[in-house]
């Protein structure tokens, strides 16, 4: 296992269920406790495991999500936790349909590192990065790895190896040394930049609010998030495609926040505590490696997490990939073993599932200016039609809404019992939303005039 970050854990758990022993090879070296680890710049920033992903984790390490909730994770209710801005005015906060999971980065790969590692059959090397494959086109018998305090090489054989090395992995550099053909890459890049703060929310259960960006309104998107994480903090995250960077200096990250198409989230940070300075991150492009289209693969060899792809983070699917990715593995392997033949289909089952996410994460940034990779496709352009139809008639009726939900948070389609429902909203429409004062309780929003319960 080449990689022990969150979809390095995940696939760790799953090889444990299938072969004798598991080796997890890591390039960093693991904090003791729910600490931000210097390969994980991202970890710094706001994350969401949403319910399609808390469900397949907890599929995967039982009672898991229990556990992070046990520590201090939120459980947010969907829409009934969420206080949201789009482009087509407030989204009503209905009763819970969804729900999506909301913690720091690094509590909740301690949580599922401790889980996994927790398992006898598995062991790690810390501080050693993989240099490349061993075998052939044909089949891969290990990897050629070197520890980073001394530079000593060693091969280390192995009925399967897993790449779950992140953005940086060199799998198709590795593949080309054995003889394969050039791996296509796809990249629709809007230039996203983001940049997060940490603050001490200044009264406890206070939802998410966030304000969204309009991909089609001809300009950089801009658009800011809060996620209630755990002792009593909020995670701030201002982001902006290119042209409308957010700062990270303390008066341009306030400015950046009060100047958004609503500026709630500027007066809320403003009644908040700040701890610390804010970070930014920019390497954001969506990006995907078409290893299912080889007309080859070797056996004895996958690629998941970020190493096949990448989507723009605001659509918080990243986690929610790596477990459904985790759960192929699972499914092929549980089927077919380390059968001659079957890695090629094992490969296709986990790009596979990198496909809602892809699509629409990608139809959306197109529409951007400026955008690398490809602008708006009529597909896209009608795509971003249905959508805003859509979400408007979502609206007004808590069945449209839960459809949409379920798409967004990769938790599956609606019931056919409700399809014609959706169908009949999307031919009637509705009107615009309402885009006056944010849907607060009474308790929330004294929080705005500062006079909300301290923590």
């Amino acid at each position: 296992m080449l990689g022990g970050g969150l979809a390095g854990m995940l696939a760790a758990r799953v090889l444990a269920r299938h072969l004798d022993s598991v080796v997890v090879v890591e390039r960093d070296r693991y904090p003791d406790g729910p600490v931000v680890r210097k390969g994980v710049p991202q970890a710094h920033h706001g994350h969401l495991l949403l319910t399609g992903g808390a469900q397949r984790l907890d599929r995967l390490l039982p009672g898991v999500v229990d556990e992070l909730v046990g520590q201090g994770a939120r459980r947010l209710g969907l829409p009934s936790d969420v206080v949201s801005l789009t482009a087509q005015g407030w989204m009503p906060r209905f009763r819970q349909i969804r729900y999506a999971l909301c913690c720091s980065r690094a509590l909740l790969e301690w949580t599922v590192r401790k889980r996994v590692l927790g398992d006898g059959r598995i062991q790690v090397v810390e501080g050693t990065e993989a240099v490349r494959l061993c075998g052939t086109a044909d089949r891969v018998t290990g990897a050629l790895v070197r520890d980073r305090s001394n530079g000593q090489l060693a091969a280390l054989d192995a009925d399967l190896v897993v790449d779950a090395t992140g953005r940086g992995s060199k799998a198709t550099v590795w593949l080309r040394a054995l003889g394969l053909p050039e791996v296509r890459e796809e990249l629709v890049d809007p230039g996203l930049a983001y940049a997060t703060r940490l603050y001490r929310a200044p009264t406890a259960d206070f939802p998410t609010v966030s304000v969204q960006a309009d991909p089609g309104g001809g300009r950089p998107g801009r658009a800011a998030v809060i996620f209630p994480i755990e002792g009593a903090q909020w995670l701030v995250t201002l982001s902006g495609t290119r042209g409308a960077e957010p700062p990270v200096d303390d008066a341009g990250f306030e400015e950046f926040a009060r100047n958004l198409p609503h500026g709630v989230i500027g007066e809320l940070i403003a009644a908040a505590e700040p701890l610390g300075r804010a970070r930014g991150y920019r390497n954001n492009a969506n990006r995907r490696h078409r290893f299912d289209l080889l007309a080859q693969w070797p056996d004895g060899f996958a690629v998941l997490g970020d190493a096949v792809a990448t989507t723009n983070p605001t659509y918080a699917h990243g986690m929610s990939v790596a477990a459904a990715e985790a759960v192929a593995l699972d499914r092929e392997l549980s089927q077919h073993r380390l059968r001659p033949g079957s890695f090629r289909r094992v490969q296709r089952r986990i790009v596979r599932a990198t496909h809602v996410s892809w699509v629409m994460a990608t139809s959306q940034d197109r529409l951007y200016p400026g955008v690398v990779g490809g602008g708006p496709t009529r597909a896209a352009l009608l795509q971003k039609r249905l959508a805003d139809r859509l979400q408007r008639v979502a609206g007004r009726d808590p069945v449209v809404f839960g459809a949409l939900l379920g798409a967004h948070t990769l938790s599956g389609a609606p019931p056919l019992s409700q399809i014609p429902r959706v169908v009949a909203g999307l031919l009637r429409g509705a009107g615009p939303l309402d885009s006056g004062d944010p849907p607060f309780t009474a308790a929330e929003r004294a929080v705005l005039t500062n006079r909300g319960e301290q923590v």
